[in-house]
């Protein structure tokens, strides 16, 4: 039989302004390796904080076996946080110290508790990590981002817990760094829930748990098992609510002949009163009679009208509620072709000497995925092509109309909305037409309106990427830094759909392969032990 950990019983959670986020959710969370997936904005953060009990539910409760570790995809740390701190173990660590310098103090004792080798534990689960060469009193600013959250997966691993949930854990990764994190939760022998867009870790999940505008729906085994049930269902859904309404626009139509029929007898028994020579008390009473029956034949079927909305209602609910995403990519590309981008001698700042100089010649038909461990100059790269870094020596040029979108989209303007940053560049649609394409790309009415700093990652890279497509003159190449890090997977999907259709060159960085084999790539950029190569994709 297998062993529940965490049971979620009609589990509803409102925001303070009133906005009902998910309401009366209840699921078993067993051994099973179990991924939780949703759109964007639905609550999965929210629903894993309330698992780990960091965040106390609406109403409805959350049954908990054993304790349980959250790692959030955003981790928060200050320039004085170092690396013990961050794998949550420097308060074990210092008791440590002061007991080997004389302390009787038991409240040290009671911190250390069993785990008088927790230094030693930290040291090697940083060298499984391949994190050996950091030493645990190193501050955390100094690392990368990819380094920072294997740290934290560290800080997980060692929190001695019945139950981890973690929160987008492959999102700064490398690609080294995302097998590892599988083979890793593949041998983490308790409970596990992961919420992940990304497509090669929910293949290894044994189970999903989708958060929808319709409830928590679990399904049995694993990502691809739960994408032909989904598309089943959707596709049932679909087909169920068009027969409702087949069925309510026939019962409208019959309801309409039986009117005009009324009215086509009243219109004939008047003009039989007028030259007939019956009595007028039975004329009179043959048009009550017929008055009658078509009144109760109009009362039966708007009955049977009202039936059949209530019908398609309820079918319409099996439905999710979410706005289908489209994003339109212009033909920025020319027509023949030409070059674009041309680095002679290129030498990157901040790079290791083996990957700190390239040349380069691309043109508008080349699509390159920029690839390589964390560090190895990537994203300085882009950055150097961009204009945001100075190199240390050679030539960069770019012919055309670009755009730059990094991880953390700085170079949008928090405080403009996605309307205003919109019409900035795009001087030629109405605002009723820029209102249009930004909804096509999921994005709400009222967040079109407000300042892009208060949006989610994923919807700030949809108004850059509606920015760089939309302008008067679109770009004639993107480059890109890992784009699809804050998106949901309809959105992922939708991404990969433009940049297909999109006619310029293209420059992605990305450790997300199952991303980048969508993309119709022609060319690989990678560094190794000889410098910068170019190879076909």
């Amino acid at each position: 039989m297998t062993h529940t950990y965490l049971t979620l019983d009609s589990v509803s959670y409102t925001l303070p302004d009133g906005r009902t986020i998910f309401s009366d959710l209840s699921v078993q969370l067993d051994l099973r390796k179990t991924a939780l997936v949703g759109r964007n904005g639905v609550g999965k953060s929210l629903l894993g904080k309330i698992i780990a009990g960091q965040l106390v539910a609406t109403s409805g409760r959350c049954f908990r076996s054993g304790r349980v570790f959250y790692l959030a995809q955003q981790i928060s740390t200050s320039k004085h946080t170092c690396v013990a701190e961050l794998a949550g173990v420097k308060g074990i660590i210092d008791a440590l110290q002061r007991i080997a310098a004389g302390s009787v103090d038991p409240c040290d004792f009671d911190a250390v508790g069993e785990r008088w080798n927790i230094s030693q534990q930290l040291e090697a689960e940083l060298g499984a990590q391949g994190l050996g060469h950091i030493a645990i009193d190193r501050p955390v600013a100094s690392l990368s981002g990819g380094e920072v959250m294997r740290i934290a997966l560290v800080g997980a691993y060692l929190a001695d817990v019945e139950f981890l949930v973690l929160d987008e854990p492959s999102n700064h990764l490398d690609r080294e760094g995302r097998q590892l994190l599988i083979e890793q939760l593949q041998a983490w022998p308790k409970g596990l829930l992961v919420i992940s867009h990304d497509r090669e870790l929910l293949a290894s999940m044994e189970r999903v748990v989708e958060l929808s505008s319709l409830g928590l729906r679990s399904y049995g085994g694993g990502f691809s098992f739960y994408q032909q049930c989904r598309a089943q269902e959707h596709e049932q859904a679909q087909a169920y609510l068009a027969k409702c309404k087949l069925q309510r626009k026939h019962a409208v139509q019959k309801q309409r002949c039986i009117q005009a029929r009324a009215e086509r007898q009243n219109a004939r028994a008047s003009s039989q009163a007028s030259s007939a020579n019956q009595a007028k008390i039975l004329l009179g009473r043959a048009r009550q009679r017929s008055e009658v029956s078509n009144g109760k034949q109009l009362k039966l079927q708007g009955v049977q009208r009202e039936q059949l909305s209530q019908q398609v209602k309820q079918a319409a609910q099996q439905v999710e509620q979410a706005a289908e995403i489209s994003m339109q990519a212009p033909g920025a590309g020319q027509g023949h072709q030409a070059r674009l981008v041309e680095l002679e001698h290129l030498e990157l700042p901040f790079v290791a000497p083996a990957a700190r100089t390239l040349s380069l010649v691309l043109n508008n038909t080349q699509r390159v995925a920029i690839t390589g461990p964390n560090g190895c100059g990537k994203s300085t790269l882009l950055k150097v092509m961009a204009g945001l870094v100075q190199p240390l020596a050679g030539a960069c040029k770019i012919s055309g109309a670009f755009a730059y979108l990094d991880q953390q989209l700085l170079g949008s303007s928090p405080e403009k909305s996605a309307l205003e940053q919109l019409r900035a560049v795009n001087t030629g649609l109405d605002q009723s037409e820029l209102r249009t394409r930004l909804a096509q790309l999921g994005l709400e009415a009222d967040a079109v309106m407000q300042p892009s700093g208060c949006l989610s990652g994923g919807e700030r890279l949809k108004v850059a990427l509606a920015c760089a497509l939309y302008a008067d003159v679109p770009a004639q190449l993107l480059l890109l830094d890992e784009p699809s890090n804050h998106l949901d997977l309809v959105s992922l999907q939708a991404l990969e759909q433009t940049l297909c259709a999109y006619r310029g060159g293209l420059m992605v960085v990305s450790h997300d392969e199952v991303f980048l084999q969508q993309l119709q790539l022609t060319h690989r950029l990678a560094p190794d032990s000889a410098g910068w190569t170019l190879a076909p994709w």
